[in-house]
């Protein structure tokens, strides 16, 4: 476990600690560079954001606050469910780092990763089948559905200068939000909790996931390559237009040209950014994510008071305070 995990969440570290040991058994596989692809990822480590909000959703919500075997699968199927995008996306968008190591398709081939990231969606299905609850496995495939419809959308968007805010937050929906809302309302399913708690746990999770990427968004504005751990402003030469680009064009449309031309000239997304930089489009697109962070909260608060929330607010807030 890192730092991160040590701090915020001390009263699921045991948890995350043998999250993280299933993790390698559950994408073992005999052959050796399908293995050594998969661990790739894994071993470049990461925040465990998304299960360390699964298993803090199935304590609150069972009780004595005991996490069952199949909440802790399931929060070990969401990882494996997100990396393997996190492979396709690295294609996608030819990224030379992530997580400040060499991608899959770095290390090996487009190929090689393109099979690497299908293994581990297929791993996952393979676990997902096996928690024996239909309601949970369709909830949790609708993910994968969603990822394909978010890459969809966003290549036949790319470079479009007419798309909407709104537009935009329904594609980050289907690339981010789905999988954590999703994940978190099936967690709530696996304790037969009530339909509301599911509606409500499902919308926690939506809006934390649209602040999430918005966020991410952000920083791939303001964050140096060292701190993202893959190139800034990987966004904008990919024809990702995002949140503050989006806010930006309000008041500077010189902003089209650099779109129009696709940022082809080396210096084109620095001058972008600085650009950018000059408007307050990036506190706009602060405000956005803070307005989906307090409607997570507010979800909490106005209905879970009698429940030891502590540790959700904590991730919760943390989500925001990454920008601050």
């Amino acid at each position: 476990m890192n730092d991160f995990s040590n701090s915020l969440f001390r009263s699921i570290n045991p948890e995350l600690k043998q999250l993280n040991n299933n993790l390698e058994k559950m994408i073992a596989t005999e052959n050796p560079i399908l293995y050594s692809a998969a661990e790739q990822l894994f071993s470049a480590g990461g925040k465990r954001l998304r299960p360390a909000i699964i298993l803090l959703i199935s304590k609150l919500t069972t009780r004595q606050e005991i996490i069952s075997t199949e909440q802790k699968r399931l929060a070990e199927i969401t990882e494996i469910i997100h990396t393997a995008s996190l492979v396709h996306d690295d294609i996608i968008d030819d990224c030379d780092t992530r997580r400040g190591i060499e991608t899959v398709h770095n290390v090996f081939t487009n190929k090689i990763a393109v099979l690497a990231g299908d293994f581990l969606f297929a791993q996952s299905s393979w676990y997902l089948a096996n928690l024996n609850n239909l309601n949970v496995v369709k909830t949790i495939s609708k993910i994968i559905t969603d990822f394909a419809e978010g890459e969809v959308q966003q290549g036949i968007r790319s470079f479009d200068n007419q798309i909407s805010i709104q537009e935009y937050v329904e594609k980050s929906f289907y690339k981010t939000a789905s999988l954590i809302a999703c994940s978190c309302k099936a967690t709530t399913m696996l304790n037969n909790s009530k339909l509301q708690i599911q509606n409500d746990f499902y919308m926690y999770g939506k809006h934390l996931g649209l602040a999430f990427q918005i966020i991410d968004d952000i920083l791939d504005i303001t964050s140096s390559a060292k701190n993202l751990g893959k190139p800034a402003g990987t966004d904008l030469k990919n024809g990702n237009l995002t949140a503050p680009l989006l806010f930006a064009l309000e008041n500077k449309p010189e902003l089209n040209k650099l779109i129009n031309q696709e940022f082809q000239y080396k210096h084109d997304t620095n001058i972008a950014i600085k650009i950018i930089k000059e408007t307050n489009a990036i506190q706009k697109a602060k405000d956005l994510a803070e307005e989906h962070i307090q409607l997570a909260i507010h979800i909490l608060e106005t209905k879970y008071t009698n429940y030891n929330i502590k540790d959700l607010l904590s991730a919760s807030y943390y989500i925001l305070d990454r920008i601050k």
